[in-house]
Formats: C-alpha cells, sequence, structure tokens
C-alpha cells in the first residue's frame, strides 16, 4: 500500500531556487515536494523547469520520495510542466486543484505509468473526494487548506474547526482506497508549538504526515509522526501477550487492563513496521 512508507514530513521546494534544491538533499525530510507552482514566479516559470530537471538529474536525494508539483492545466504552464516532469524520473507528480477523476485523467494521459498525487484544495474536491482517491494511478492526496480556507470564506482558527469536514473526507477516502494522505501546511513557521499542536491533530484524525514550508518544521512533524517509545513498547507486548493467548487456546488478551483482540495486533504490527522502516532511513 502507498502508506506503508514513512511520509511524516513533505517539504515544499521551489524549483526555481539552485540553494534551496541543493539544502534539500541534507535535509532530514521523508519526501519532497519540487514546486513549479506556486513558490516559482510566472517570469521564472520557464528556467524553473530545466534548474529543477538538472537537479534531479544530479541526484542526491537518497531515501527522500521525490514529488513535482506540475501547474495546472487552465495555466499556460501545465502542459509543458507535465511532459517535462514525466522526464525527470520523480517518483510522483502532483497535480494542483483536483476537483475530479476527469483532472487526473488529463494529466495521465502526458505523464504515462508515473504514479500521481492530488492536491485537495477545493470544495468541489472535497465532495468528489472519494471518486478521486479511486482513481488508478493515484497513489496520495495532500491537502492544500490555505486555498480550501479561502474558498470556504472561514476565519483562522486553531482548530480547524471549519475545515474538519473537508479534512474528515479526504482521510476516510484515502483510507477507504490505500493511498497516502498528508495534511496541509503550517503557516507560522516560527510557532513551534502551534505547529505541534496541528501536527497532532492531524496524527490523530489518521494523516500520515505534514506538509512543510520551512526546514525549522522537519523536526517537529518527523517526531509527532513517528510511533513514540511508549507506542512501540506496548505494540511489543500487546504482541507477545496475544500470541500467549493464541497458544493456551483464547482469542483475547489483557494488556495494561486493556482487550487486546485480533485488530489490536493489527495495528500493532504496522506500528512496529513503521518503527522500523524510520530506523532504517535514519540510518541511510
Amino acid at each position: 500500500m502507498a502508506t506503508a512508507r514513512p511520509l511524516r514530513s513533505v517539504l515544499y521546494i521551489p524549483g526555481s531556487k539552485p540553494r534551496a534544491l541543493d539544502k534539500a538533499r541534507g535535509l532530514p525530510v521523508d519526501a519532497i515536494i519540487f514546486d513549479l507552482e506556486d513558490a516559482v514566479s510566472p517570469d521564472e516559470k520557464e528556467t524553473a523547469r530545466a534548474t529543477l530537471a538538472e537537479a534531479l538529474a544530479t541526484g542526491g536525494y537518497g531515501h527522500r520520495m521525490k514529488i513535482v508539483r506540475i501547474n495546472g492545466f487552465d495555466t499556460d504552464w501545465g502542459l509543458a510542466d507535465a511532459v517535462a516532469a514525466a522526464g525527470m524520473g520523480a517518483d510522483a507528480i502532483l497535480l494542483p486543484k483536483v476537483d475530479s477523476p476527469a483532472d487526473l485523467d488529463a494529466l495521465a494521459a502526458h505523464t504515462g505509468d508515473i504514479p500521481l498525487w492530488a492536491m485537495m484544495e477545493s470544495p468541489l474536491g472535497m465532495l468528489n473526494a472519494a471518486d478521486i482517491a479511486a482513481h488508478p494511478k493515484l497513489e496520495g492526496m495532500v491537502m492544500g487548506t490555505n486555498d480550501l480556507a479561502k474558498e470556504l470564506q472561514t476565519r483562522f482558527r486553531a482548530d480547524r474547526l471549519a475545515l474538519q469536514t473537508g479534512l474528515g473526507l479526504c482521510v476516510l477516502a484515502a483510507k477507504a482506497h490505500g493511498v497516502a494522505i498528508i495534511d496541509g501546511v503550517y503557516n507560522a513557521f516560527k510557532d513551534t508549538d502551534g505547529l505541534a499542536m496541528e501536527c497532532e491533530q492531524g496524527r490523530d484524525m489518521g494523516f500520515d504526515g505534514k506538509t512543510l514550508i520551512h526546514p525549522a518544521q522537519v523536526d517537529v512533524a518527523n517526531a509527532a509522526f513517528s510511533p513514540s517509545e511508549d507506542e512501540v513498547d506496548l505494540a511489543r507486548r500487546q504482541i507477545a501477550a496475544f500470541e500467549e493467548a493464541e497458544a493456551a487456546g483464547q482469542g483475547v488478551a489483557v494488556v495494561d487492563g486493556r482487550i487486546v483482540e485480533n485488530l489490536h495486533i493489527v495495528t500493532a504490527r504496522e506500528t512496529l513496521a513503521k518503527a522500523e522502516a524510520i530506523a532504517v532511513m535514519a540510518e541511510g
């Protein structure tokens, strides 16, 4: 499944900035969105493609997942971006403002077998989230919470109450179809406490990780979306207790005063697998 790969921290990097592209090679992020859209001014769009293609050809990004965000097909640059991105050796191509599966069909016509990701940032996209997640080429969804808030005409709230319906619909769609789901950005990049709270909220909702706008946010996101030592310890004890119960012909076990059934063991094994994958990435 697409969600087996750790995607705790997903950092936006402008495709037009050689220094930023180089610095990203040494950052402890799980994935990079190489951006040709919002982070690139109109007069840099053409050169950004060449700059990004050169950086990806040079390589050096290690285990980090490489995602290229192109401009939409409703712009002057979208089609050329799609054709260029298809030859950059990226792990996925991210399309902004996906409203329906037809938007992904239009992109797939130019990108072949390369996995697609979708920016979920419009009311129509929220309403069509399940159909979008079911697209055969889709492997990930990214919340565009700034655009969504603009379209909904909401006020900022720390609890993101106005966005909860859209966030929840996209989480449900992603989990139903086995694709990755990444939470939106936290704009106040110097507010570590606020970021930590929003990461915790996203993690508890079921998001796989968070999109980031500044390297200073990486450590907070990585910590929030990693299994804690206590969670790993509990998972191990649950598995051991359940296996002991099964050997004794029992269908359930008890750990820390709580019933442990097979469904808890599935979660426990997923926790250990994620912790192990993170450890392997850290060594690499």
